[in-house]
């Protein structure tokens, strides 16, 4: 099953690339990357199985997971505790993708040397003393962390196993508010990166700076994605379940106040946020960026029509790309979600996309009591100020209970767009607008326990 683990590659993703597009070299380092990023946190954790489960034969056979622990305790000793690593770099070597990620630990700078195979199982597995390059790269990863705050590890329970978290604090005793994070489709990280861009990253560093707290996690699709391969998952498998139980652990964290603990959903977290706070209702408030009002696939053929305006594709090619969309779509409309059909329907299983055939999220929302801010990027042509948030306006305008507002110029990731706005965004280093973060702090701020928001930003 490619699924869920390639949603994210794709438009209907709400991510950064267009479904059925081939896979350029800048989404390919991406996601090699992210595989690279994903082995250290797991080493870092103890998760040596995981590791192991993504080797290939000759590795699994030199390194099984006993050794791997041994390996890693000698290197810790020596090294001291990993603290963080930098930016990684993607470079090939005949047949394999050689990743280098500078690692800073507590006693001396590391570099991970990762290489992968064409089918993404690990070849080869090293650590070398940091080059000049890496310690700078790390050095300035330190320093880039947000002022007067601390991170620490939490991982959220899900069926399959932990899932790696940071839960990230303002200084101080508090009790403070929090805000769970939650990741768009497919197998994203806890910072949500996408190519040099880590949007959560931002938000959950800009937020401290405000005194409020926040929890990130990696997806079960990133942490389990082999053990999920085949099965018939649902966007609650994906998304919902896991959120659910993390914003339950969250609220019982220390120096965090459990009658202010909030949801923010990015693009398909924004689409699942109402039905999150719907299964646990002590949420305080919901925070939605980029919320679509559907999630199938009459919204791929969309993406997939604009993608191809921008690349002067002609209509033969067009109708080419989209046929086998409309093709997928019109099954999926009279299949039966007691019984789906087998196979996969785009790059996903048909349970995927029956399970969000029937939801729609501006009426989950309308039946909650919490409050709600829903923000948007003028500029955003995955979920769109048309198709999108003129919807949410439409039912919510004269709500009390919720504020809406649009950011002239920013794109899906609520970054500067370029013109006209395009995958090639997603490539160019950014951060989320201050304006953003600032705002999502004050909303917080103004909402009472229990009530509606007394101002707005």
């Amino acid at each position: 099953m490619k699924s869920i683990l390639t949603i994210a590659a794709c438009a209907a993703a709400f991510n950064a690339c267009a479904i059925g597009a081939p896979e350029t070299a800048t989404m390919r380092d991406a996601r090699i990357g992210r595989l690279a990023i994903q082995l250290i946190d797991d080493l870092a954790h103890g998760q040596f199985a995981a590791v192991e489960a993504g080797f290939d034969a000759r590795m699994r056979d030199a390194l099984p997971a006993d050794k791997l622990a041994s390996t890693w305790k000698t290197i810790t000793q020596q090294a001291g505790a990993l603290q963080h690593c930098g930016a990684p770099a993607v470079t090939r070597q005949e047949s394999l993708d050689i990743v280098l990620l500078p690692c800073a630990f507590a006693n001396a700078n590391l570099d991970a040397k990762v290489a992968y195979d064409p089918e993404g199982k690990v070849a080869g597995l090293f650590f070398v003393p940091g080059s000049a390059m890496a310690a700078a790269s790390t050095a300035t990863a330190s320093t880039n962390g947000p002022v007067g705050s601390v991170e620490q590890a939490l991982t959220v329970s899900s069926p399959l196993g932990p899932l790696p978290g940071t839960l990230t604090l303002p200084v101080g005793d508090g009790p403070f508010p929090a805000v769970l994070l939650i990741a768009g489709s497919g197998p994203q990280d806890r910072d949500e990166r996408i190519g040099p861009n880590k949007p959560f990253l931002d938000l959950a560093r800009g937020l401290a700076e405000h005194g409020i707290a926040t929890l990130r996690y990696d997806k079960r699709t990133l942490t389990y994605g082999a053990k999920m391969a085949g099965e018939s998952i649902t966007v609650d498998d994906e998304v919902t379940d896991d959120a659910v139980t993390a914003l339950t652990q969250l609220a019982r964290q220390p120096r965090i106040d459990s009658t202010r603990v909030f949801v923010l959903g990015h693009s398909l977290g924004a689409l699942m946020a109402p039905r999150i706070v719907a299964r646990n209702p002590h949420a305080a408030g919901l925070i939605l960026l980029a919320a679509p009002v559907k999630f199938d696939l009459d919204v791929v053929v969309r993406q997939t029509r604009y993608i191809a305006g921008l690349q002067g594709a002609s209509t033969e090619q067009l109708q080419q790309a989209i046929a086998p969309i409309i093709s997928a779509r019109d099954i999926l409309a009279h299949a039966d979600p007691v019984h789906p059909p087998a196979g996969e329907f785009f790059h996903a299983p048909a349970s995927y996309w029956l399970s969000l055939r029937d939801y729609r999220p501006i009426s989950v929302a309308g039946q909650l009591r919490q409050p709600m801010l829903v923000l948007q990027g003028s500029s955003d042509y995955q979920v769109t100020p048309k198709d999108d948030f003129a919807k949410w306006n439409e039912a919510f305008a004269h709500d009390a209970r919720i504020t809406l507002r649009e950011y002239p110029g920013l794109n899906h990731l609520f970054m500067p767009s370029g013109n006209p706005p395009s995958p090639a965004d997603y490539a160019k280093p950014g951060h989320v607008d201050l304006r953003v973060i600032a705002d999502a702090a004050q909303w917080i701020a103004a909402v009472p326990r229990g009530g509606v928001n007394s101002a707005t930003p």
